[in-house]
């Protein structure tokens, strides 16, 4: 006969998650977390509201000891990294200075399924228990889970909603023409009654003159230099000018009165990673959005001169006024500067060819001193200026048949035309053939025809693109060139920046007897 068993059970008697006696009265030490996705001023209300109710709950009860409220701003919950309170929380909860946290729902949590679940997870191993009051939600419970994981499905899909919404808006926007800048951090504007882009006098003073210090020849980073030795300050507020934002500056077009849209979207609404608009989605440029600040042709000027200083290697290091301005005659490489005597009393300056003593074949052309430079310039100067009437007076005959873009425009615009409608058309026909059952082989051939017609009319239109902004960037040098030349009404005397920036491309070297300076004009003048 089987001997008959008898089990008794013993019951547990600590606490799994906290190892304290179930019986013993120890009070759970509660935080609240209140959070907020954007900072208008009736979020704000609900974000005050959060703290004082949290605060007042968790310390209504007698079996839980008040912690604090953990807040986070104006910040998205679809990610957890840039949320400084949330973070701040989940790192006192594992060391053990929190035991439960409160807060109002899933969504207030993470609207990241993923982020939300692993977050969880993670406490709940360091005995952390999360209540969630819209759901009556309790991780510890045995349903806990699962409930979290389908109300944060739930939650991350009407992320991805307001996200697509919000986009739709903001592109709509654009495609009506509408601007708008992080005023905060736009130098030069504030905001109008309407939202409009109104000048502001006192930066616009900013403006201009890193404007005229690069046609002056300086480059961005000493104007950056010379702006933070002035104590002026950056577009957000700080101290110290970097290249990149002069460089931003220099080219944004915004500064010219008009206003390229789309120039970067949001990849993943989740991560809000931006990527820079390379023609993926459709940009919209508007002319004579607002009050100008630079005079366009200004404007143009120096585009013409940021492309003309980054070509070529050795060209326009732009720390000295001769820089990436004198070439070589023999081997057509680019003078720089070297010290002589540098620990001496005879210490000098110098500049010579930079490939002078490379490969088997050494350069002939002398090397020359900015006393030099600077003499040979005014005597080439004044040369020129000698004949001004005559170069003015020709320039001023040819320059409207010359410089003449109208046939091109013309063509630009049927282009553009062109580019479109084809464009269109072969959108059309992927979405049809993705839809629609039809025969492969035609679907092919159409879309072959169509892709080249595309790529005929695009590579011609960037042909003309070119011709056009060559013609008029041409046109606008020469014209500064001449301004200058007639606002000079005397011989020079000394060397001066503005003139030599003004009035020289570049400079040839072939010996010391034979210096060659070209014009922004295109005429060379031996000094």
């Amino acid at each position: 006969m089987e001997q008959q068993k008898k089990v008794t059970t013993i019951p547990a008697s600590i606490s799994k998650f906290t190892a304290a006696p179930i019986d013993k009265p120890v009070k759970r030490k509660v935080a609240g977390y209140a959070r907020v996705s954007t900072d208008h001023d009736e979020q704000f209300t609900s974000y005050e509201a959060q703290i004082d109710y949290y605060t007042k709950y968790i310390q209504s009860r007698d079996d839980w000891e008040f912690v604090k409220v953990y807040t986070d701003e104006g910040i998205s919950g679809t990610g957890t990294k840039k949320r400084v309170g949330f973070r701040t929380m989940i790192d006192d909860a594992l060391a053990g200075k929190i035991d439960l946290i409160v807060t109002k729902s899933v969504s207030r949590f993470a609207r990241n399924t993923v982020d939300s679940l692993s977050t969880i997870r993670e406490l709940k191993d360091h005995g952390v228990e999360c209540y969630f009051e819209k759901e009556n939600i309790w991780t510890f419970d045995g349903k806990g889970e699962l409930l979290i994981t389908i109300m944060s499905s739930l939650a991350q899909e009407e992320s991805r909603s307001i996200s697509e919404n919000c986009t739709w808006g903001q592109r709509k926007r654009f495609a009506d023409g509408k601007v708008s800048v992080p005023f905060s951090r736009f130098l030069g504007y504030d905001r109008g009654p309407n939202g409009e882009l109104v000048v502001n006098p006192e930066e616009a003073k900013t403006i201009k003159e890193i404007y005229r210090l690069f046609l002056q020849g300086q480059t961005p980073y000493g104007i950056a230099k010379q702006l933070t030795s002035e104590g002026i300050l950056t577009p957000g507020g700080k101290t110290k000018w970097s290249v990149t934002t002069v460089k931003g500056i220099l080219k944004n077009e915004k500064y010219k009165g008009d206003a390229l849209l789309q120039k970067s979207y949001t990849v993943d609404y989740l991560t809000k990673k931006t990527k820079t608009n390379e023609g993926e989605i459709p940009q919209y440029y508007v002319e004579g959005d607002h009050e100008a600040i630079i005079e366009p042709a200004i404007f143009d000027q120096v585009q013409i001169e940021l492309e003309r200083r980054c070509p070529g290697r050795n060209r326009h290091s732009g720390v000295h006024d001769f820089s990436g301005m004198i070439k070589c005659g023999q081997c057509g490489s680019w003078y720089g500067s070297k010290v002589w005597h540098s620990t001496s009393k005879y210490r000098k300056m110098i500049w010579q060819c930079n490939h002078k003593f490379d490969g088997d074949e050494k350069c002939t052309t002398p090397h020359l001193t900015d006393d030099e430079i600077k003499a040979a310039f005014v005597s080439a100067a004044n040369k020129v200026l000698s004949n001004r009437k005559n170069v003015i007076e020709t320039f001023r005959s040819i320059k409207d048949t010359t410089f003449d873009t109208s046939a091109l425009e013309k063509e630009q615009d049927d282009l553009t035309l062109e580019v479109n409608l084809v464009a269109g058309q072969i959108q059309d026909g992927i979405y049809k053939n993705a839809h629609v059952a039809q025969d492969q082989t035609e679907y092919e051939k159409s879309y072959e025809a169509l892709t080249a017609r595309y790529e005929k009319a695009k590579a011609r239109l960037d042909e003309v693109t070119a011709s056009i902004h060559d013609k008029r960037s041409r046109c606008q040098s020469i014209g500064y060139y001449l301004d200058l030349l007639e606002q000079q009404d005397s011989p020079i005397q000394k060397y001066e920046a503005r003139l030599w920036h003004g009035m020289v491309d570049h400079v040839t070297v072939f010996s010391k007897d034979d210096i060659r300076f070209t014009m922004k004009d295109g005429t060379e003048v031996k000094a």
